[in-house]
């Protein structure tokens, strides 16, 4: 059930792209992104401290690498939001599910073992499917590029993701690997400030300005529940639950935005939920082994 740490995920994740739609209001991408990783830092070094634990890490380029990637996704996935419909942009960076059930039946296939990931692997490309349905996503010519960041934003998820068991594989413990990752955010978001406009606080609406902690510290839960499902739970489970954030964001988008949800929405949302309850059903039923013996 360790899998389920990615549904509480998704439900922060949610929650924070909440906070950020109001903040737009005042503040641009890459101040939003320097100040999601400036409290985040700071807030899970406050943790990192109250647990007796220790920011220095014996493997600090497998943090570098996690951060790297980590970050280029979340540009990359800003650009394809810039320069597509907010739900392809949404869906192709969804694909991250879909591309760790390929690099897993990719390293299965090398091991003789894929058969074993074929359930799981379905119920992977069922909620992918659920994602679809809900967002509907489309795409013009003139936007081919645009689309192929999109992509690449998935991917590089995937990677991060991958790379976040292999850090749980090490012993590294899931609040530092959200330091590190949010180290990198902000200096990100601090590099992207220097190079466009920055808002003078003056000119920023309290109700804007006081979701910029709130932000930080959803983000923080998100990435620390997200890290504990790779660390701990069975990937390609953790990738078919992942999808229950579209879930949650249509539904806060119907309660808080007033948006209509379209029949072959809701449907959509059903054929997720049903693709994360056969993805524990078959994780119960199957063998218990550990996330890295499914790579």
């Amino acid at each position: 059930m360790q899998a389920l740490w990615m549904v509480l995920a998704s439900f922060w994740f949610a929650l924070m792209a909440v906070g950020i739609k109001y903040a737009s209001n005042s503040f641009g991408t890459f101040e939003l992104v320097f100040y999601r990783g400036l409290v985040s830092m700071v807030f899970m070094a406050i943790v990192v401290r109250a647990r007796g634990a220790t920011l220095s890490t014996p493997v600090p380029m497998m943090h570098v690498w996690r951060s790297t990637i980590g970050v280029l996704s979340l540009g990359s996935w800003f650009y394809a939001i810039a320069h597509l419909p907010l739900a392809t942009a949404m869906t192709l960076n969804y694909m991250s599910g879909v591309w760790v059930a390929a690099f897993i039946v990719g390293g299965a296939l090398l091991y003789g073992d894929a058969q074993k990931q074929g359930p799981l692997l379905g119920t992977v490309l069922l909620g992918f499917a659920g994602v679809v349905m809900t967002l509907r996503p489309t795409i013009d010519q003139n936007q081919l590029f645009a689309g192929v960041i999109g992509l690449l934003s998935g991917m590089g998820a995937a990677l991060a993701y991958m790379q976040v068991t292999a850090l749980g594989k090490v012993g590294e413990p899931e609040e530092r690997t959200v330091f590190y990752f949010s180290v990198g955010t902000a200096i990100v978001g601090g590099i992207g400030v220097l190079f466009t406009d920055i808002t003078p606080w003056s000119e920023v609406r309290t109700q804007d300005a006081l979701w910029v902690i709130p932000i930080g510290i959803l983000a923080s839960l998100g990435q620390w529940c997200m890290t504990r499902a790779y660390r701990k739970g069975a990937t390609l489970v953790v990738a078919s639950m992942q999808y229950s954030g579209i879930v949650f964001a249509a539904l806060f988008s119907l309660l808080l935005f007033g948006d209509k949800i379209a029949p072959m929405g809701w449907l959509g949302i059903a054929v997720i939920v049903v693709s994360g309850v056969l993805a524990t059903v078959l994780r119960a039923r199957a063998m218990p082994d550990t996330p890295a013996e499914e790579h």
